[in-house]
């Protein structure tokens, strides 16, 4: 293998590890909520803007306003399950897409309104520092965001095994009658698990923005990759959102690399259809009736 396809290899993980923390909030926000958030990216696109100007304004680097952003967009997804999808949690599904499109229209708009549609990017002491031995030398911003999603990832894992209110979280997600009759708050589950899945992504969009520029809709690009990666994980499991971020890191590095990265978005797309078809409840997922 030459060093380049090495570096393409390890520079896909990377890339790879952040997609799994974006999409480690929406499996998690899915798998107890039963919302599939087609807001999800806008949340990112937020979270992004939120850096920047902490950034812009008072010099806070991305990776301190960390420590700001997460709690902030854990109240904020708690706001919006409460005031959007908590009234609807028993309306037909339909109900609950149409509210989530209506929520990305609302934030998009918003977005724009405030901040135009210029693209905004940052540079910070870390941005162009490269690390590692001679020749596969790699970008120390990604290797953060892996490290953190990595790290993110062991937590919730460690949390949601280890704790009541993870092992509450776990109940709820698979069988809310029955989390009910055993005297689980489930209405307060769902705002503790929509707001961890919203301080995820929260976490991503500062990781983010030492790597990418934001504008109003980057968040679709990302929501779509997330998407894909939630159905090849298996939706609701967060094992699997981390394996299939790192898969389609793989096939978008690799098939920029073979091929082109004109159609790097085309072939995990391609994957996206093939399981739709063959295997629908993906890699780590079970049947179910959603």
């Amino acid at each position: 293998m030459s060093e380049i396809l090495i570096k393409v290899v390890i520079n896909g993980l990377l890339m790879g590890g952040i997609y799994a923390l974006i999409s480690l909030g929406l499996t998690l926000i899915f798998g107890v909520v039963r919302i599939v958030n087609f807001a999800h990216g806008e949340f990112l696109m937020l979270s992004m803007y939120a850096s920047y100007w902490l950034f812009q304004l008072w010099g806070i680097d991305p990776y301190v306003s960390v420590l700001i952003i997460a709690p902030l967009f854990f109240v904020f997804g708690m706001i919006v399950q409460r005031g959007i999808f908590q009234p609807i949690l028993n309306a037909p599904e339909v109900s609950k897409i149409f509210a989530a499109i209506g929520l990305v229209m609302v934030l998009q708009n918003l977005a724009l309104l405030f901040w135009k549609g210029d693209y905004r990017a940052i540079k910070t002491i870390s941005s162009g520092l490269l690390i590692g031995p001679e020749g596969f030398m790699i970008g120390l911003p990604r290797f953060i965001a892996f490290l953190a999603a990595v790290s993110i990832m062991l937590g919730l894992y460690f949390f949601i095994k280890n704790t009541y209110t993870g092992k509450a979280i776990r109940a709820t997600g698979q069988d809310q009658g029955a989390a009910l009759l055993m005297g689980i708050n489930t209405k307060r589950i769902f705002l503790i698990a929509f707001g961890i899945g919203s301080s995820c992504v929260g976490i991503a969009g500062c990781l983010l923005m030492p790597i990418y520029s934001v504008f109003p809709t980057v968040g679709a690009y990302f929501v779509l990759v997330a998407f894909v990666i939630v159905v090849l994980g298996g939706l609701g499991s967060m094992l699997g959102a981390f394996i299939g971020g790192l898969i389609i890191g793989l096939v978008e590095a690799l098939s920029g690399y073979f091929i082109s990265s004109t159609y790097k978005e085309a072939i995990y797309f391609i994957i996206f259809w093939f399981l739709l078809i063959y295997k629908p409840t993906g890699l780590f997922g079970s049947v179910s009736q959603e």
